[in-house]
């Protein structure tokens, strides 16, 4: 019995990650995102399946939760200093989530962030796990995904009204 419930699980499971990743895919393209970004987003929700289903399994198996406890409060002790110590990673990471489904501009887009002490012009040359690349003239700016989350960003329709040199 417990092999047949261990087998439907494994089933699920690889038929969500299937439909997760299409649909991935099909709202990438149909926003031209690039393939690197569509590639990362689907390993990401892929490994969230993942996590969801073996803690389903767990249950479905009978496990002790005492024993599942002690292993996941050992796990998340050693997660919880690692990702205290890199905050900035983990919230570059959600970041770059949040503007792959919600993030009004594209690549090729002419923009300003504006900054009160220097706005940053340029064209997005590419948007990336943790940062977004600006190209203004010969300089290319790399600006934090959290940063450009937090910003005003003007997009501008005309290309003439920025200067990028």
């Amino acid at each position: 019995m417990n092999t047949l419930i261990a087998s439907v699980i494994l089933l699920a499971l690889f038929i969500s990650i299937r439909i997760t990743t299409k649909t991935i895919e099909k709202i990438g393209i149909s926003r031209s995102v690039s393939p690197y970004r569509i590639k990362y987003i689907s390993k990401t929700l892929s490994l969230s399946l993942i996590v969801f289903y073996l803690i389903l399994l767990v249950t479905f198996l009978g496990i002790e939760y005492s024993q599942i406890s002690i292993f996941l409060s050992s796990l998340f002790a050693v997660l919880g200093v690692a990702l205290f110590a890199q905050w900035s990673i983990l919230s570059n990471i959600t970041a770059s989530l949040i503007i792959f489904f919600g993030f009004p501009y594209r690549v090729g887009d002419h923009i300003q962030v504006v900054d009160k002490d220097d706005d940053i012009r340029g064209v997005i040359v590419e948007i990336a796990l943790f940062h977004v690349l600006i190209k203004r003239g010969d300089d290319l700016i790399t600006y934090p995904n959290t940063l450009i989350l937090q910003k005003a960003v003007i997009k501008k329709m005309d290309s003439t009204k920025i200067d990028v040199n």
